[in-house]
């Protein structure tokens, strides 16, 4: 079963967005780290689905849903990695995985996260969008870009209300060189197939081999009675009002600027 996240995993998340910079997290974080660590025991004891690290997909009956459409979902990326050089570095959106990646190695494409959409980048993937719809308690949608010799360091998430959805899109041969650990499973990429695991477990990924990975990247609320249900509901609510939320929003919107304005010149050269 999984552990609720470390008070330690939380500062990082909480403690250290401009909230608080020097010594110890403020008392209003610290209350904050109080309650998500409650609701998270919570979480554990009223789930619909258990807690393992990787998931049955027989459990979400949606799940192949978005395989049947992964073709579709592929053809827009494949116009979207005609500019991967031009990509964000994931660390350059979200400080807060510097911890686990800082470099471009990492790379993504993001249509939404945490209430927020990218109406630009949903214009580009209208498809991909459009499937998307078919997950329940959707949050997070985005490309998530593995270059060549990337290692995602061990981490966890920040919390364990939400579970994650892979979707194999571009998956180079060997495939024994690349893969994700979640917890003690290790499971390997296959273009078209999803995977559904908890990133509250400590988990890693890489990439060993000479060519690019890409997967569907999907966040999602996990399936809960009350009154988990409710309180998963409410936190996730106020996330968009953290400091990393409101950061990654803003570098989101400049990096958005950005491509498009570079776009746009192309087109007119």
């Amino acid at each position: 079963m999984a552990s609720a996240t470390d008070t330690t995993d939380l500062e990082q998340k909480f403690g250290t967005q401009g909230i608080k910079p020097m010594g110890r997290p403020s008392p209003i974080v610290r209350a904050f780290m109080a309650v998500v660590g409650a609701v998270e025991r919570l979480n554990l004891k009223y789930t619909k689905v258990g807690n393992p690290a990787i998931y049955d997909n027989a459990v979400f009956p949606w799940a192949a849903k978005v395989e049947a459409e992964w073709k579709a979902i592929r053809a827009e990326l494949d116009k979207v990695m005609v500019r991967k050089d031009d990509l964000p570095g994931f660390h350059e959106i979200s400080t807060d995985v510097m911890q686990t990646s800082n470099d471009r190695g990492w790379k993504t494409f993001m249509l939404a996260g945490y209430g927020v959409t990218s109406e630009a980048n949903i214009r580009t993937c209208p498809e991909t969008w459009r499937i998307c719809q078919n997950i329940p308690g959707l949050l997070t949608v985005m490309f998530s870009i593995l270059e060549p010799g990337k290692h995602l360091a061990p981490h966890r998430g920040p919390y364990n209300g939400v579970l994650r959805l892979h979707l194999g899109l571009i998956v180079p041969e060997p495939r024994s060189e690349l893969g994700i650990r979640v917890g003690t499973d290790v499971y390997r990429w296959e273009e078209g197939k999803a995977v559904i695991f908890d990133d509250a477990y400590e988990h890693e990924a890489w990439n060993r081999t000479p060519h690019t990975r890409v997967v569907l990247f999907v966040d999602f609320v996990k399936p809960l009675r009350q009154p988990a249900r409710f309180l998963n509901w409410l936190l996730l609510k106020l996330a968009i009002f953290t400091p990393f939320i409101r950061e990654g929003t803003e570098n989101q919107k400049k990096w958005e600027q950005k491509f498009y304005a570079q776009a746009e010149a192309l087109r007119n050269s």
